[in-house]
């Protein structure tokens, strides 16, 4: 671990390219470059072996076109926007599994490695997506990706076995199965003319041998031996990149230790927000937390759904999931400070500074107007930006004290100072 640094280099990021450059085939330019990952990715060749070790933020930030001073918040932000664009088609790295494709089966909403990016290109982004791993479990930094199982067992170290190919593509070994064991004549077996090939993770139709080009009586166990081969090992080329990177900031042969789910767990942390974890580490400034608000904040948090909540934490925090323990806080309280300046409160939205991990709430009448502005928070204020639209009343008025931003950039500031105390003492 490298300690006498709070960040690695600077790097600029372009948010706002990315929608401009997205193609008809849904990529973020060519191959995903475009994207925030792809930018990312392109700049990792600047990084030292020593930025990747350190234990907060291993960069910081700048958005284009963004006013955003990264304490935290940027850094935060830039790793979720990277784990949405590898999962919603803006990169080619991802494929959702054949179950997700025909709507059948286990693990539909899970993605595997896509086994048809081989470019060089393709495997620089993949050591890349293992240096984002590597760097979730050092710093204690979930990352919100929802790989399949097989595909953290790989990672692990461990090989694929026939029972973890039906748990992505349920129809496969049935329909091996239907072949080896079919009693049909030699005749009404090359009369259903079945090619010899095998359908990979993505659909597209791989042909398993130069001697063959289609199933016969004599061949099909051959073919079924083959095909069984191919699909588990058809991800190696890929997984061995991702490990390659993740080599670059974890030892990679100590996570022969860990089961594939273990290691998920401390890549992941938990897809289920706990609200008694985000509750044992909150602290309250100018309120009790006793004060009816807070109750109100509370059941409207228990209220939620595990996306809302998710999209609540990216809201205040810049991230999508919580750490796994208390200890990987580290020492981060969730502040909730509430502010009189909001006049009148009702017509106010709430504020949230991502690098401080800090929400201010105006001091809402009743629980229902609490969730509806919350609510409206989580959903549509997704952008860090110093631009002052959430201290705009909703009837289109400056908020009553905020002639001058100076009360505010004083609060930010004091809070600021503070946190940096605590950095710097380690409480």
């Amino acid at each position: 671990m490298v300690r006498d640094r709070q960040h690695g280099p600077v790097v600029e990021l372009n948010r706002i390219q990315v929608k401009r450059s997205r193609s008809k085939g849904g990529l973020a330019g060519p191959d995903g470059t475009k994207s925030v990952f792809g930018q990312m990715c392109a700049k990792m060749s600047s990084f030292s072996p020593d930025s990747l070790l350190l234990p907060h933020r291993v960069w910081k930030v700048k958005f284009v076109g963004e006013s955003v001073d990264d304490c935290g918040g940027g850094y935060s932000e830039s790793i979720a926007e990277m784990c949405e664009e590898l999962q919603n088609g803006l990169t080619p790295l991802l494929i959702v599994t054949p179950n997700g494709r025909d709507e059948s089966g286990a693990n539909r909403d899970c993605f595997l490695l896509n086994p048809a990016a081989k470019s060089l290109l393709h495997m620089n982004m993949f050591r890349f997506l293992g240096v984002l791993l590597g760097i979730a479990i050092r710093t204690g930094s979930p990352l919100s990706l929802n790989l399949a199982e097989p595909v953290w067992k790989q990672l692990a170290g461990m090989n694929l076995t026939i029972a973890d190919l039906s748990e992505v593509d349920k129809d496969f070994i049935p329909g091996l199965m239907y072949i080896r064991d079919n009693e049909a004549t030699s005749e009404e077996f090359e009369a259903m003319s079945l090619p010899f090939t095998v359908p990979n993770a993505s659909g597209q139709d791989i042909q398993l041998s130069s001697k063959y080009t289609h199933i016969t009586l004599d061949n099909r166990a051959e073919y079924v031996r083959l095909a069984i081969n191919y699909r588990l090992h058809e991800f190696d080329e890929q997984v061995a990149a991702v490990r390659e990177g993740m080599a670059r900031v974890v030892p990679v042969p100590l996570l022969s230790l860990f089961t594939g789910y273990e290691l998920e767990t401390m890549v992941c942390g938990s897809p289920d927000i706990p609200l008694h974890l985000l509750k044992s580490v909150a602290t309250y400034k100018g309120i009790e937390p006793t004060a009816s608000l807070i109750q109100w904040f509370w059941e409207v948090m228990e209220s939620f759904s595990n996306t809302e909540r998710s999209l609540f934490l990216r809201f205040v925090w810049g991230r999508t999931r919580l750490p796994r323990t208390i200890a990987d806080f580290r020492g981060r309280d969730f502040v909730i400070q509430v502010l009189d300046k909001y006049n009148p409160p009702d017509h106010f939205l709430p504020e949230s500074y991502t690098c401080f991990f800090l929400l201010k709430l105006p001091r809402y009448s009743c629980k229902q107007v609490l969730e509806e502005k919350l609510k409206y928070a989580i959903h549509f204020c997704k952008s860090i930006d110093t631009d002052d639209y959430a201290r705009i009343a909703l009837t289109g008025e400056p908020a009553a004290d905020d002639s001058s931003d100076d009360s505010d950039n004083e609060d930010a500031d004091s809070f600021a100072s503070d946190s940096t105390q605590d950095y710097l003492t380690g409480h």
